[in-house]
């Protein structure tokens, strides 16, 4: 038995289409990917291209509303006719006086109207702040320091911390305590 072999072109017409064919799927396989991560990319690009759009868009409403709304503008009073009114009897208020505020104190100055303050009772570092009329960095510096001067007590266990004047704050400002006979 005997078997044809076909002519040696038919042979390498073959095996080259098939290389052909191998190398065209291996090619494609290779650049697929890329091509679906591109479209990919390109439909984020195009999602966050519209959002910012439509930013955009809800900014330039909000714009066009306020500039659309009418500025506020006087009310004319009506003229009301005069009339008779029968008078009543004055009304008495009173006004409370407000907090001792010091402006412009020297440091000492300030030092010795906080220990005077706090002999009277303990305060927290924000009444002492309102009282002074100082900055909250100001008042906590000062007490800071009056602490380490052993000049005031802090109260840790209330939150915030409470400060009352020690003995030797006593002495600085010239207040005696009585001490009972026993």
């Amino acid at each position: 038995m005997l078997v044809d072999i076909p002519d040696v072109g038919v042979i390498l017409g073959v095996f080259a289409s098939f290389i052909g064919g191998l190398v065209a799927v291996t090619i494609y396989n290779k650049v697929k990917p890329r091509l679906v991560s591109e479209s990919e990319n390109a439909k984020i690009l195009s999602e966050r291209l519209q959002y910012y759009e439509n930013l955009l868009i809800d900014m330039k409403i909000r714009l066009d509303s306020l500039e659309m709304t009418p500025e506020p503008q006087e009310i004319p009073q009506a003229q009301i006719p005069k009339q008779k009114v029968q008078q009543e009897a004055p009304v008495m208020v009173k006004e409370e006086k407000p907090k001792e505020r010091m402006q412009n104190m020297p440091f000492g100055n300030a030092t010795d109207h906080v220990l005077r303050l706090i002999t009277e009772k303990p305060m927290t570092s924000r009444d002492i702040q309102v009282t002074i009329g100082r900055t909250r960095e100001h008042t906590s510096r000062m007490l800071k320091k009056l602490f380490e001067d052993g000049l005031v007590e802090r109260d840790m266990s209330t939150k915030p911390f409470t400060y009352k004047i020690t003995e030797k704050g006593l002495t600085r400002i010239g207040v005696v305590k009585m001490v009972s006979a026993q």
